[in-house]
């Protein structure tokens, strides 16, 4: 097309034109191969030079609307600021909120939102999708304000909360800092709810300024504080899927009555290869399995094997419906809720040692360097030889002749050759320009009565290294594998950083007194990172850069992945509990077996949002319900004391990460009764008037619990000083790459080893 710039304008500025992906818009105009690619660099040169914009999820927009002063439905853009406004409206504690427009560019931030004030916001909940009218004076630092007039959708109807009495009145205080008043419930009693029971209530009338909350309870939970109801309480809260249904409990048990570990044709079969699973101590279902080997001239033959979930989970069936509907195992701290049905991911797919099962296989050749020369991707049947877990391994890397007497040689050989090779494509994907935060995952602690005994961060150690690189490099193989077959299929997708974020992130890390090269440079980013391991600033640094980045996604369009330095990815290797690896394994057997789908691009953008949702949905309750579970932890621990790291200045106080006893707590500046305190915001540092005493980020201090409140989700911390002078670096060297923790889109879980 000669005139692409002007054809797309033309298209995007249509009085019909709603918001759509590149490779829509790429349909539209009829664009295929290379031309698709050539709109795409288009779109982002129009985005640079502000004739478009990217909405959420990556829409393409008009310029008109990243700002409030946007259309509407259908109705073209005018000059001036529009009278009705839709967007997500956000409720502060105070009872105002912001409103954020639809279809507002991703890197815009917070200043396309629209304040409401409390006597404006009627009864929208936080999450409702809103209609709003603009006024014409200013709100909150001098934002657009408006007053809620409809609210289009509810984000939900149902909320968790403690029931108790009062005067003579039945009432539910909702969990966390939803609702600010109780919301009424009926007489005393209703539904058999006594004092302190969690329960579930269904709104009949949402509170606003002018009237109060009214619901009825649909649900008791069990008593607050007891093991298990917490768990009960998020899943409500977050919606999570509860039972199978019928029929997808029956055809999975059909499915294991044909199961008979019999070998068909067109099938591989690889069982009499080495090959061996390392997972965490706890895993129940295995979906992967490494093998390996190096021929004559040095080249490195690496086969992931993967389980074959599609040969059970049939499209269109009704075990299909419920895994794409769930489109995502749940790991909670207590419990999982799968994806399948457990005969499925527990037995018949999982990939048990010495047992017949069905793989699909990547056998992927490096050459001794590590460079990937070949992928072939089959269906196979293989036969694990051992099970291992991570903590054996690390003991192998540590000692590997203790290890002779209880390994068969061959197995002994492999372990040692699939560390070789994965520190080989570590080193690799490092020098590309891959990035490592340091963010370490939080785990409780259980008792076997499910009560929580404490909480450490989990160790991302050599042995997770082995298995991540492997993954990596099978879900980068396979991506690849389909676009060069020319297939449309759900990528794992993460967007380069909005250069504006990564200034701001520039001058962050320069007020903390760090030297930092220009960061829209990945390389510059990396020795950032490096600069700050071991450093008080660490957590600081990490989280900033984290919050600089785009959430990765699923999405079909060829956007690549920023944070791994892959230009095609893809997430192939956790069918088990993962959709879009599913979908992915469907085309590799239809490539193998020459009948290529017919493909929908509308329909794979449309799953692609549902599994993000669903992967985020799942992510918000694994986080939440750790927070609920720690705070009960310190509920009856008022004044322990506690080391700690200050991980954020505000105006108003620090936040406080213990050291040992991962948890998050707030010290208010008010509470600092020794002096007068003053923030200086170029700084983030609180700063006294008379002594001259600071507290910035990264400063290790140590802390007494002072208060929790499990159901408003508050830990508040009384500071006892500084523990020690923090040893800062002064300078970055980007001399030698070191392996770092993981999480910048964060490796999917099994204890979240893979991507």
């Amino acid at each position: 097309m000669p005139n692409l710039d002007a054809a797309i304008l033309r298209h995007v500025n249509d009085p019909k034109y709603r918001p759509v992906k590149p490779m829509v818009i790429a349909k539209k105009l009829g664009l295929e191969g290379d031309d698709v690619r050539r709109l795409k660099r288009s779109i982002k040169a129009l985005v640079k030079g502000g004739k478009v914009a990217y909405g959420p999820s990556h829409l393409v927009c008009p310029v008109a609307a990243s700002h409030p002063a946007a259309k509407v439905g259908n109705a073209p853009a005018r000059n001036k600021t529009p009278k009705h406004v839709v967007g997500t409206f956000r409720r502060a504690e105070g009872g105002f909120g912001f409103v954020r427009p639809e279809g507002t560019a991703a890197g815009v931030g917070r200043d396309a939102d629209i304040f409401v004030p409390a006597n404006g916001a009627g009864d929208a909940a936080n999450g409702d999708t809103v209609r709003i009218r603009i006024g014409s004076k200013r709100g909150r630092q001098g934002k657009l304000e408006g007053r809620v007039i409809d609210v289009v959708e509810r984000a939900t109807n149902r909320f968790v909360g403690t029931y108790f009495v009062q005067s003579g009145l039945g009432l539910v205080q909702i969990d966390g800092k939803v609702f600010t008043k109780p919301i009424y419930v009926g007489d005393p009693g209703a539904k058999g709810a006594q004092a302190d029971d969690k329960v579930v209530v269904e709104m009949v009338r949402f509170p606003s300024h002018t009237h109060d909350g009214e619901g009825v309870i649909v649900e008791i939970l069990g008593q607050r504080g007891q093991p298990g109801v917490d768990t009960l309480s998020i899943i409500y809260e977050y919606n999570l899927p509860g039972e199978f249904a019928d029929d997808a409990l029956e055809n999975s048990r059909k499915q294991a009555e044909k199961f008979d570990e019999s070998i068909p044709r067109g099938r591989k079969d690889l069982t009499d290869e080495t090959i061996v699973t390392i997972d965490p101590a706890t895993a129940r279902d295995f979906d992967d399995a490494i093998s390996l080997r190096q021929e004559e001239n040095g080249h490195w033959v690496l086969g992931v094997h993967i389980a074959d979930v599609s040969h059970f989970v049939r499209p269109k069936s009704a075990l299909d419906r419920e895994a794409k509907d769930r489109a995502t195992s749940v790991y909670l701290p207590d419990r999982v809720i799968p994806m399948l049905p457990e005969v499925i991911s527990n037995n018949l797919a999982s990939l048990q040692p010495d047992k017949v099962r069905y793989a699909m296989t990547a056998h992927i050749e490096f050459s001794p360097e590590g460079q990937r020369i070949a992928t072939d991707v089959f269906k196979s049947a293989i036969k694990s030889s051992r099970r291992f877990t991570y903590e054996e391994v690390d003991s192998y890397l540590a000692d590997r002749n203790a290890w002779k007497k209880k390994l068969k040689a061959p197995i002994h050989a492999l372990l040692g050759q699939m560390h070789e090779l994965a520190m080989m494509l570590r080193a690799r994907r490092m020098k590309r320009g891959s990035l490592e935060l340091s963010m370490p995952e939080l785990e409780i602690d259980l008792n076997t009565d499910g009560q929580v005994t404490g909480a450490h961060l989990a160790e991302n150690t050599e042995s997770h290294q082995i298995i991540e690189e492997f993954m990596l490099a099978a879900n980068e193989a396979v991506a690849e594998t389909l676009a060069d077959n020319g297939l449309l299929f759900l990528r794992r997708v993460h967007g380069s950083p909005d250069p504006r974020k990564l200034k701001a992130l520039n001058e962050f890390v320069k007020e903390l007194g760090l030297t930092a090269e220009n960061l829209e440079s990945r390389f510059a980013l990396q020795d950032l990172l490096d600069t700050v391991k071991g450093d008080p600033r660490q957590h600081a640094v990490n989280y900033a850069v984290l919050r600089s980045m785009q959430r990765a996604i699923y999405s079909p369009e060829e956007e690549g992945h920023y944070a791994l330095a892959s230009d095609c990815y893809c997430h192939f290797t956790s069918p088990i509990r993962r959709y879009p690896d599913l979908t992915v394994h469907r085309l590799i057997d239809a490539i193998n077996r020459g009948k290529p789908p017919e493909q929908s691009t509308e329909q794979l953008f449309a799953l692609g949002d549902h599994c993000s949702e669903r992967e985020q949905r799942a992510a918000g309750a694994e986080r939440e319900l750790k927070k609920v579970k720690l705070l009960h932890y310190l509920q009856d621990k008022v004044g322990a004391k506690l080391d700690g790291i200050v991980t954020g200045v505000e105006s108003f106080g620090l936040f406080v990460v213990g050291t040992e006893l991962p948890a998050e707590g707030f010290v208010h500046i008010s509470a600092l009764s020794d002096d007068y305190y003053k923030y200086d915001r170029a700084g983030h540092v609180i700063k006294g008037f008379r002594s001259g005493n600071t507290y910035r980020l990264g400063d290790p201090v140590q802390v007494a619990v002072a208060s929790v409140d499990v159901e408003r989700r508050e830990l508040d911390f009384r500071l006892l000083g500084k523990s020690g002078k923090p040893a800062r670096k002064k300078t970055s060297s980007r001399q030698k790459e070191k392996p770092s923790k993981r999480r910048k889109e964060s490796p999917p879980k099994k204890r979240r080893k893979k991507r």
